[in-house]
């Protein structure tokens, strides 16, 4: 882990929070709609990052705008999982739709990392990988299992 160990705790902090705000969304999406809620959700999100812009040092108005078009193009993916799980987690259950999550993201990430796709460093799907994804499926089914 070295020196950026910190990094790996945010990470992990990030990793708790995810179910948390599903539970969350899901609530509020029973009070005033699922498309209201993730709106307002995004509304909260676009507020608390934008506050962080002046923070950072490699903003520019510049770089914005030549950025790659497709790369905005995430906003839509963001938008799709809050609205999945908002509208999905209470009929799955929030554990259910988590792992569900976990699962999709594991074996997305093995692809992405495998092709180096948008500018990832190559990490190619070797044997010992493809036992720990196998593996990974393996927990998440018995997790969710009922007898």
């Amino acid at each position: 882990m070295g020196t950026n160990v910190w990094m790996y705790g945010v990470m992990i902090a990030s990793g708790i929070s995810i179910p948390i705000m599903a539970a969350m969304n899901a609530g509020l999406g029973a009070r005033i709609g699922v498309p209201a809620s993730v709106t307002a959700l995004l509304i909260v999100g676009a507020l608390a990052s934008a506050a962080l812009i002046p923070l950072s040092q490699d903003f520019s108005l510049r770089s914005a705008v030549s950025a790659p078009a497709w790369y905005y193009l995430g906003g839509l993916v963001v938008a799709f999982y809050i609205l999945s799980v908002t509208a999905l987690g209470p009929k799955v259950g929030v554990g259910t739709a988590i792992l569900c999550v976990l699962l999709g993201q594991t074996l997305s990430a093995a692809l992405v990392d495998h092709f180096g796709w948008f500018g990832a460093p190559k990490s190619p799907i070797d044997l010992k990988k493809l036992i720990g994804l196998c593996l990974m499926v393996a927990g998440i089914w018995l997790a969710r299992r009922t007898v």
